[in-house]
C-alpha cells in the first residue's frame, strides 16, 4: 500500500505527456501564430510533452504548398524558440506538418481539412483527436465554429474535439452571450478553451502557491490587514500598427476585462478543496458574483488617451498620429476603475485595477497596501521616513514576489526606515520558465481547464465592467496624457479622494 502511494505521489510531479492528437492552427499566418504558437509547438516537443506522431496543420488564405509552410514554421522556430535547436526534434515534427488553403466560410475548404485530418489520423496515428485553435478576428468565431460542425470536423464520436479561443470573447455582456451560445452549440463546454494568455504565466500560476502552500501570508489577505489592492499592468509601447484591432475597443476591453479580472479572483479568492479545474473555477466564480464597479464612475473611474511625448529617448506620436487612427478617436489607451468584493473577507476593501500603452515603463504587478499598525508607540519623527507596508506579486518583467517593511536604521537614535525583501525567480531557481502559451497549448491537448476562464467566468466579467464602459461612452472623451508618464491626472484623484496614491513600479 505504502508503494503505490509512493508511486501515486512520484506520477504526480511527473510531466505529464499528451497522447495521440494533432493541432489546427487558424489563421496560422497571423503575428500571434508567428510569434508564439509555433515556436511554443517546437518547444513542447523539444522537451518531449508532444507524442511521436503529432500533427501540426496551418489554415489560412495563403496559397502555400506543405514544403513552403514547413518553411514558415521553420524560420519562426529558428526566430523565437526558447529551447535548444535539435535536428531530431525537428525532423520529427516536420514529418507531421501540413497545411489547408481556406477562409472561414468556404465549405470545399473546411471539406479538404476534414479528409486532411482523416487521412492523418490513419497515418500519423493521431486517432481523431483534433484541438482547433482559432487564432482569428472575434467576428469569424462563429463562422469557424459553424463549419466545423458542418464538415463533421466538431463530432467526438471517434476521438475527441476542441476548440482554443482567443480574446476578446465579446465587447460586452450581451455579445458574450450570444457568442457563448454559438460555440456551446457546436462544442460542449468541457471541450471549450478561451484562452488568457496570463494566467498560463509561472508567476501567475505561483499567486495560488504564495497564498496556500504556506502559513505566513494567507491568514492576511483579506479586510482585517488589507487597506487596499492594486493591480496593474503597464505598456511602455504605442499602437503603431494595430489600428484595425485596437480602434474601438481600447484599454479596458483589452486588458481589465480578462487579464485584471481574472488577476482579481486569483488574489481574492477562497482555498478550493483541490486545485481540480471545477474546484477552481467555482472559488473564482464566487468572486466575480460577488464584485461590482464602485460608483459614482465620475470619481472613482479614469480613462485617457496619450498624447505625443517622450519615451525615454525617443520623441513619439500620440494615438490619434498613429498610422490607421482617426484623428478624432476617442478610444481610450488608459483605463482605471475601483472595485469592491461584496464579502466577509474583502468588504471594505478596493481593488484598483489600472491598465495603460505609452505608460513610464512595461510592468505587471499586484500590489496588497497593509493597513497601519492600530496602535504605534514610536514617535512621528522616529517613523516619518517609514510608508505602507506592501506586499508585490510582480508578473512582469522581473518575476518574483517582494515584501516592504520598517526597519530600524543602524545607529544611536530609534529612527525607522523601509526595507525590501525581495525574491526573484531568475536568481532563485535556475530552470528558465516555460513560456505561458507553451502550458496553455499543453493543458488544452491534455484536457487540464484549470487556467481557461469558463463562459460564466467570461460573462460575468462583461457585468462587472459594463457599467464602467456605458458611463464613459456616455460622458464624452478620454482625458489626455503625454506618452512616458503615468496616465492622466483623472487616475490620480481617483486615489487621492481617500488619501491614497499609486504605487510606482
Amino acid at each position: 500500500m505504502t508503494g503505490n502511494l509512493l508511486r501515486d505521489a512520484e506520477d504526480r510531479r511527473l510531466p505529464r505527456i499528451a497522447g495521440p492528437c494533432g493541432l489546427v492552427i487558424f489563421g496560422v499566418t497571423g503575428d500571434l501564430a508567428r510569434k508564439k504558437l509555433l515556436p511554443a509547438v517546437y518547444d513542447l516537443a523539444n522537451r518531449g510533452l508532444l507524442p511521436a506522431g503529432f500533427s501540426l496543420v496551418g489554415y489560412g488564405r495563403r496559397d502555400w504548398t506543405k514544403e513552403e509552410f514547413e518553411a514558415e514554421v521553420l524560420s519562426s522556430v529558428r526566430d523565437r524558440a526558447r529551447t535548444p535547436w535539435r535536428d531530431s526534434v525537428w525532423d520529427q515534427l516536420a514529418a507531421g506538418i501540413q497545411f489547408v488553403k481556406g477562409d472561414f466560410v468556404t465549405d470545399e475548404a473546411f471539406d479538404n481539412l476534414a479528409a486532411m485530418t482523416r487521412r492523418m489520423d490513419a497515418d500519423r496515428g493521431t486517432a481523431g483527436n483534433w484541438a482547433y485553435y482559432l487564432s482569428v478576428p472575434p467576428q469569424y468565431f462563429s463562422d469557424v465554429c459553424n463549419q466545423l460542425e458542418r464538415s463533421g470536423l466538431a463530432d467526438s464520436s471517434n476521438g475527441w474535439r476542441r476548440v482554443v479561443i482567443e480574446k476578446p470573447f465579446g465587447h460586452d455582456e450581451e455579445s458574450a452571450r450570444k457568442l457563448n451560445q454559438t460555440v456551446n452549440s457546436v462544442f460542449p463546454e468541457s471541450s471549450v478553451f478561451r484562452i488568457d494568455h496570463y494566467l498560463g504565466k509561472e508567476t501567475v500560476q505561483n499567486i495560488l502557491v504564495l497564498r496556500f502552500a504556506n502559513q505566513i501570508f494567507e491568514p492576511l489577505f483579506n479586510s482585517r490587514y488589507i487597506d487596499h489592492v492594486q493591480i496593474t499592468m503597464a505598456e511602455d509601447i504605442g499602437l503603431g500598427g494595430r489600428a484595425g484591432y485596437y480602434d474601438g475597443i481600447g484599454a479596458a476591453r483589452d486588458v481589465m476585462q480578462n487579464h485584471l479580472l481574472q488577476l482579481l479572483a486569483l488574489v481574492a479568492m477562497d482555498e478550493p478543496v483541490t486545485f481540480s479545474p471545477g474546484e477552481l473555477k467555482a472559488e473564482k466564480l464566487k468572486v466575480l458574483k460577488a464584485t461590482r464597479a464602485v460608483e459614482p464612475f465620475a470619481q472613482t473611474t479614469a480613462h485617457g488617451q496619450y498624447t505625443a511625448g517622450w519615451q525615454g529617448s525617443e520623441f513619439v506620436p500620440g494615438l490619434r498620429e498613429e498610422d490607421g487612427f482617426d484623428p478624432d478617436s476617442g478610444t481610450e489607451t488608459y483605463a482605471a476603475a475601483t472595485f469592491g468584493i461584496n464579502s466577509r473577507r474583502w468588504a471594505g476593501v478596493p481593488f484598483y485595477l489600472r491598465t495603460g500603452k505609452r505608460l513610464g515603463r512595461r510592468v505587471t504587478e499586484i500590489a496588497l497596501v497593509f493597513k497601519s499598525a492600530p496602535h504605534q508607540s514610536f514617535t512621528a519623527g522616529q517613523t516619518e521616513a517609514q510608508g505602507d507596508n506592501v506586499l508585490v506579486i510582480r508578473v512582469q518583467p522581473d518575476e518574483g514576489v517582494l515584501l516592504r517593511f520598517g526597519s530600524k536604521v543602524p545607529g544611536s537614535a530609534m529612527d525607522v526606515r523601509d526595507v525590501n525583501m525581495d525574491f526573484s525567480y531568475s536568481e532563485a531557481f535556475t530552470e528558465q520558465s516555460p513560456e505561458a502559451y507553451e502550458r496553455l497549448i499543453l493543458d488544452a491537448l491534455l484536457d487540464e481547464g484549470s487556467l481557461f476562464p469558463t463562459n460564466e467566468e467570461v460573462e460575468e466579467s462583461w457585468r462587472i465592467l459594463d457599467p464602467v464602459l456605458t458611463h464613459w461612452a456616455e460622458t464624452g472623451r478620454p482625458e489626455e496624457y503625454r506618452a512616458g508618464t503615468w496616465g492622466p491626472a483623472g487616475a490620480d484623484r481617483m486615489l487621492g479622494r481617500e488619501q491614497r496614491t499609486w504605487r510606482r513600479p
